[in-house]
């Protein structure tokens, strides 16, 4: 069983990263963290960053999450080999630019890229916020699949995964530490990033950005609400080339697994996305690009 410690970045393409920087700092409130041969890094907690765009093509490049040690990822490396998935490590030059120890990358069956990594750069200084939004950490990532059932016995069979809650066939909302969810998949014909989450500090926060994004004329895709299943108060809002961001507040934390008990809620009852009834809509996914997987095609990042 490989064991998931946490997540660690998303690397998004983007063809106008000036655009895409600016309103990661200006609007989300992350902390530009500089550039490294192309690669600029946002930072919003303990992580050197939990955001990188990768000057190129738009759409999404991979997603991070963190093994415990070298151990662990060769036995990641094992079992997904002998799982039938293709498997790459990543070169120093390019773990350098992850600001990573090592890593591995491959692709789930429907072709969302992902990298598991070691020995994550964490940044002892403070943020230095791009505005002040009440962010605390990156919270979780979501990506697409067709059926988000058969991606959840896919990641449960081969990684520490539990199924939180369902949205009937809508959404498979899975956790591997106590938080509800960190990582969830939602229905989709594509692979691609559903969104990026970053938990903030207080609902004060929330109501703040909701305002702060109206006034600066950003589009509100879904919320202000609040996730029966999660308990979280969210705000989703779009950015630049078709990456989607979500604040959160006060998401539920499932200490007993033991007496945790998965429940389906119905995704056609008007409550079972926002329980104050809003309304509600599915949010703009940002495409994977599709590459091949070997080691020259990682160099892009």
């Amino acid at each position: 069983m490989i064991e998931i410690t946490d997540i660690a970045y998303v690397r998004s393409g983007s063809a106008d990263v000036d655009a895409a920087v600016r309103f990661a700092v200006d609007i989300v409130g992350m902390q530009y963290a500089g550039n490294d041969n192309g690669v600029h890094y946002l930072r919003a907690d303990h992580r050197h960053h939990c955001l990188a765009f990768v000057e190129g093509e738009a759409g999404v490049l991979s997603s991070g999450l963190t093994l415990k040690d070298e151990d662990a990822l060769r036995l990641a490396e094992t079992e997904l080999t002998l799982a039938g998935v293709k498997v790459v490590r990543g070169t120093a030059e390019e773990a350098r630019s992850r600001r990573v120890s090592s890593f591995i990358s491959f692709d789930d069956p429907w072709g969302n890229r992902f990298d598991l990594v070691v020995g994550q750069v964490y940044d002892a200084d403070t943020v230095h916020w791009g505005r002040q939004a009440g962010i605390i950490e990156f919270g979780h990532l979501c990506v697409d699949a067709p059926d988000v059932k058969a991606a959840y016995e896919w990641w449960s069979s081969l990684f520490n995964i539990k199924i939180s809650d369902w949205i009937g066939d809508w959404a498979a909302l899975m956790r591997f530490d106590p938080v509800h969810h960190k990582l969830a998949v939602f229905k989709g014909s594509e692979p691609g990033l559903c969104h990026i989450n970053f938990q903030v500090e207080s609902l004060d926060d929330v109501m703040r950005s909701w305002n702060f994004l109206l006034e600066q004329g950003v589009e509100i895709e879904q919320g202000p609400g609040r996730h029966p299943q999660s308990t979280a108060i969210f705000l989703y809002f779009k950015g630049p080339e078709g990456l989607t961001y979500e604040y959160s507040y006060g998401v539920r934390r499932i200490e007993d697994d033991a007496t945790w008990q998965p429940r389906t809620f119905d995704p056609l009852h008007p409550k079972s996305i926002d329980m104050w009834g809003g309304v509600t809509q599915r949010v703009q996914t940002q495409k994977q690009i599709r590459r091949p997987l070997d080691s020259s095609e990682l160099q892009e990042a």
